[in-house]
């Protein structure tokens, strides 16, 4: 069995975990003064009672902080939930490190693999406790074991990566604070996964609040269910665990029990004008001096209406720190003018975003005659010829920026030049010329018909808080209107396009910025390469044929994509990094060949701003959602001077 040391590399995976420094105070710990207050009139046991036997230490970046303030920062729209992962919600049983070189413990007290990656052994820390000071044991994890990811009933997509052959791990629960995980094959990117964002469900989980909402645990769930307007104790519990995405996880989250460092008393959604979260009094990490964590009192969100209306704010110094929505190339100077009045300065993003714009038609669209128009590669790459990249990004970036698609950086090895550079050049009559070939027919104003009669439209279903997406589309439009096709742009609230994009085959087409540009979030992240899971929008019944295949939206994929499903099943199989790496060239050579999906330009390097008196901030980070961007730089030792 392999036994984690001080520094060591998890058998099986290119995972390396880094163990903390030891506390200098570990008889006695501190805390923040409101909690002395609750201790004293008995309303909390004592600091030393509330924290498990063994917590986690977190060395600061800078220096010890001091305990209290409000971390103030906004949700746009009411829509993006999924982006509060990034702040307050990255609590894995592992976790990625700040530098983005490995994985380190996190929840788990050890973490190990047998030698072929078959089997992992976990040890939760005996004696941490749910915010409301319930005990988390593996009795929790069991709970999620048995009515989240084998429950057809409840049937929650996802999960993955605790899955081979589309069949769950074995969950064996030695004790209270120990549990293996047995996979069929080789499961070499388990860790890596565990650690990639929102997907680790095993530590949100509560079982002691969540049993009340399901029918093995409660025989009156189903009618409590119908009393509070549910169909049934399905959709309640579908609901109130909140494990059906990212952004509804937190709609219950002011009831629900969480290991977090703040845990919200106002929930979003439960007021319009903000949402605040509250220290845990039962955080399980403290500083190398022994002082609880986290050291702010509460993290603030704003509610705005848009990106617009979040840009004034930062400029008038309300938002302590941002980059999603207002860290555009347009918004910088605006925002660099603004420095001395808001109080804040920039802070460093590294892209390692795929492309600044994806653009992804749906190949699985109900309608048939637009089905087998949008998975013609031709057409596809007509689309991709339509496209003036350099006015794009001269327009729109600023000049920052270089046409590409899709791809893998050019200093990464995993780079595929085809992919990254074919059908980019600007070639209007090639594309005109291809469109002849596939549909010829016009109508009196010029535009192209499909094969039905009908005029050719493709409307692009676009998160309307992307405000750069929408100034692409400005120019975009008149581009495809230029080779006859009916280009629209339909803008909605993000909840709504999550829920068209996700859920539906009746959307044509949307756009999209995330997506791995290298590494190991290549890797773990492959949506444009291959349609891995949910995030690959332009094919969502394929990815369900691969994640969900008794799911009746499932649909069998042609058989050049089921070639790359079984090459990403042996990559995962494998234990050793290099054959990994191998398998991911083929992966990526049929993204080339299949070009799935085309973009604008691999992303510059971005900024986020930062309050001035904010302080144990890295102020250079990778910009991404894999790496919950700014999560591993560990919020809870953020502090205000």
């Amino acid at each position: 069995m392999f036994k984690l040391n001080r520094r060591s590399f998890l058998a099986g995976t290119s995972a390396v975990f880094v163990l903390p420094a030891l506390p200098a105070v570990s008889a006695e710990y501190r805390e923040a003064d409101n909690l002395k207050e609750k201790v004293s009139s008995g309303a909390l046991p004592a600091v030393n009672e509330r924290l498990p036997e063994n917590p986690l230490v977190i060395k600061p970046t800078e220096k010890i902080g001091k305990y209290g303030g409000d971390w103030n920062l906004a949700i746009v729209g009411g829509g993006s939930l999924g982006h509060l992962f990034r702040y307050q919600a990255y609590e894995p049983l592992v976790r990625y490190n700040p530098e983005w070189s490995g994985i380190t413990l996190n929840v788990a007290e050890a973490f190990d693999a047998n030698e072929d990656a078959t089997q992992y052994t976990v040890r939760l820390r005996k004696g941490m406790k749910w915010s409301d000071g319930a005990p988390f044991t593996t009795a929790d994890i069991k709970f999620w074991y048995d009515t989240i990811l084998t429950d057809k009933r409840v049937a929650v997509t996802g999960q993955g990566h605790w899955k081979t052959e589309g069949k769950p791990a074995k969950l064996d629960v030695i004790d209270e604070q120990t549990f293996k995980v047995t996979f069929a094959k080789p499961n070499g990117l388990f860790p890596l996964q565990i650690a990639w964002a929102d997907t680790d469900q095993t530590t949100r989980c509560p079982k002691h609040y969540l049993e009340q909402f399901h029918i093995d645990y409660n025989p009156r769930a189903d009618e409590a269910a119908k009393a509070q307007g549910f169909q049934s104790w399905i959709t309640a519990f579908q609901s109130l665990s909140g494990f059906q995405d990212a952004n509804t996880f937190f709609l219950n989250s002011s009831k629900k029990p969480a290991l977090t460092a703040w845990n919200f008393s106002v929930a979003p959604g439960e007021n319009t004008e903000r949402a605040i979260a509250e220290r845990n009094p039962f955080y399980w990490k403290v500083d190398t001096d022994g002082n609880q964590l986290p050291y702010m009192d509460r993290v603030v969100y704003q509610v705005v209406a848009d990106p617009q209306v979040l840009l004034l704010k930062a400029m008038q110094g309300e938002i302590d720190m941002m980059d999603q929505y207002i860290g555009t190339p347009n918004n910088k100077a605006v925002l660099y003018d603004a420095r001395e009045q808001g109080k804040f300065d920039f802070y460093a993003l590294t892209s390692t975003e795929a492309n600044v714009m994806t653009f992804m038609l749906n190949l699985n669209h109900s309608d048939e005659t637009k089905r087998a128009l949008f998975r013609n590669k031709d057409f596809r790459v007509a689309l991709s010829l339509a496209l003036d990249r350099q006015s794009l990004i001269d327009a729109v970036l600023v000049s920052q920026g270089t046409p590409g698609q899709p791809s893998i950086r050019a200093d990464d090895p995993l780079y595929n030049e085809q992919l990254a550079t074919q059908f980019i050049d600007y070639d209007v009559e090639k594309a005109n010329a291809m469109l002849d070939a596939i549909v010829p027919d016009r109508d009196d104003q010029n535009f192209r018909r499909d094969a039905k009669g009908r005029r050719l439209s493709v409307i692009f279903e676009i998160d309307q808080a992307r405000t750069a997406f929408l100034d692409f589309f400005q120019l975009v439009i008149p581009m495809y209107q230029a080779v006859g096709i009916d280009a629209q742009m339909r803008t909605m609230d993000r909840s709504l396009w999550e829920t068209r994009i996700r859920q539906g085959r009746d959307f044509d087409a949307t756009v999209h910025q995330f997506g791995a540009s290298g590494g190991i979030g290549a890797m773990l992240d492959p949506r444009y390469y291959l349609p891995s899971d949910s995030n690959a929008f332009y094919a969502p019944a394929w990815s369900l044929w691969y994640t969900d295949p008794a799911n009746p939206r499932a649909e069998e994929p042609p058989e050049e994509t089921r070639k790359q499903f079984a090459l990403y099943d042996k990559l995962k199989s494998k234990g050793d990094p290099a054959g990994q790496q191998e398998i991911m060239k083929e992966i990526i050579q049929g993204a080339a060949d299949n070009f799935y999906v085309f973009g604008v330009s691999l992303p510059p390097d971005g900024y986020g701003i930062v309050k001035n008196n904010l302080k144990n901030i890295s102020m250079t980070m990778p910009n991404s959602w894999p790496w919950p961007t700014p999560g591993p730089t560990r919020p809870e030792q953020f502090y205000k001077v």
